[in-house]
């Protein structure tokens, strides 16, 4: 690869039109048909990062960050290597200008990703290509999948990388970077990343906020909806409302949630989402008791 140049990786058959499979599997059979497929080929699933990371960010951003260790603070280990599926909780997501979250963006989501040292850029194309094989099993195949972007060396604090990007027809699906070490470029990495939901909604190219919110994604605006599903998930880790500190984010996600949304109560929905981060790592809180502390945090009248 040449710094600068633009990269375009295609198969010969791209561009023949996508046929989505009739059945959409449940959340936990799609993260457990992804799990299989990356253990089929060697890679082990690596456990969760804690949500409340509490380095750079007070919350976990990315299964990347396990890769700091490594990459900045010139440890020879990661935190840990392999295949995560991450909870996180993240305020980039896009917006339309009415400040809804565009589609394909949420503030928490599943970060499917693969993070691992590696001695060799050969070993990265070896790496890519089995991404490949986990896409195909999930119904995508290689010649609807292209990987484009332009192979420009960026620097962040002690490491430096190259990001690639690839699709599913006309829909972005994650990216794929090289890491290594600013100061010993031996010190080698490759993150590849996604979304659990974003991979489902390019297999299935169902609406996507009936995908995400199920049966109540007429209920609410979005931005509410993402606001629920953002604050099970921090209540259910434990992350309480307070005035500082990671805290501070839950409170901030509840604030734009209307207490008299819901005159019979938020416990049906919080639930749902309880049960789908559930799915993906245990969360100390049972449901009851995170839809308790919510709605005494809105100041629902019981």
């Amino acid at each position: 690869m040449v710094d600068g140049a633009d990269l375009e990786m295609r198969q010969r058959d791209h561009g023949t039109r996508y046929h989505p499979p009739r059945r959409t599997p449940p959340w936990p059979e799609l993260l457990a048909m992804i799990e299989k497929t990356f253990a089929e080929q060697g890679v082990l699933q690596a456990p969760c990062l804690p949500l409340c990371w509490g380095r750079e960010t007070e919350l976990t951003i990315s299964a990347v960050q396990a890769l700091d260790f490594l990459l900045r603070e010139g440890r020879p280990v990661p935190y840990h290597r392999g295949f995560p599926a991450q909870p996180v909780v993240c305020f980039t997501g896009q917006r339309n200008a009415d400040d809804t979250l565009r589609n394909r963006f949420l503030t928490s989501f599943v970060n499917v990703s693969r993070v691992e040292p590696i001695q060799d850029t050969a070993e990265y194309a070896t790496i890519l290509d089995e991404l490949l094989t986990v896409l195909s099993r999930l119904g995508m195949h290689a010649r609807h999948i292209s990987v484009h972007g332009l192979v420009t060396v960026w620097r962040r604090s002690e490491a430096q990388g190259i990001t690639l990007r690839f699709r599913h027809a006309d829909l972005p699906l994650g990216d794929t970077v090289l890491h290594w070490n600013a100061t010993n470029p031996a010190r080698m990495a490759v993150d590849l990343g996604s979304a659990l939901k974003r991979l489902a909604w390019a297999r299935s190219r169902l609406p996507w906020r009936d995908l995400i919110f199920g049966p109540w994604a007429r209920t609410a605006p979005r931005n509410i909806l993402d606001a629920l599903r953002t604050a099970t998930l921090l209540l259910g880790d434990g992350t309480t409302p307070t005035a500082r500190g990671a805290g501070s984010i839950t409170r901030r996600v509840l604030a734009t949630v209307p207490a008299d949304h819901s005159p019979f109560g938020f416990s049906a929905v919080i639930r749902a989402h309880h049960e789908f981060w559930s799915a993906v790592t245990a969360l100390p809180v049972a449901w009851p008791e995170t839809t308790h502390v919510l709605e005494a945090e809105l100041g629902v009248q019981r």
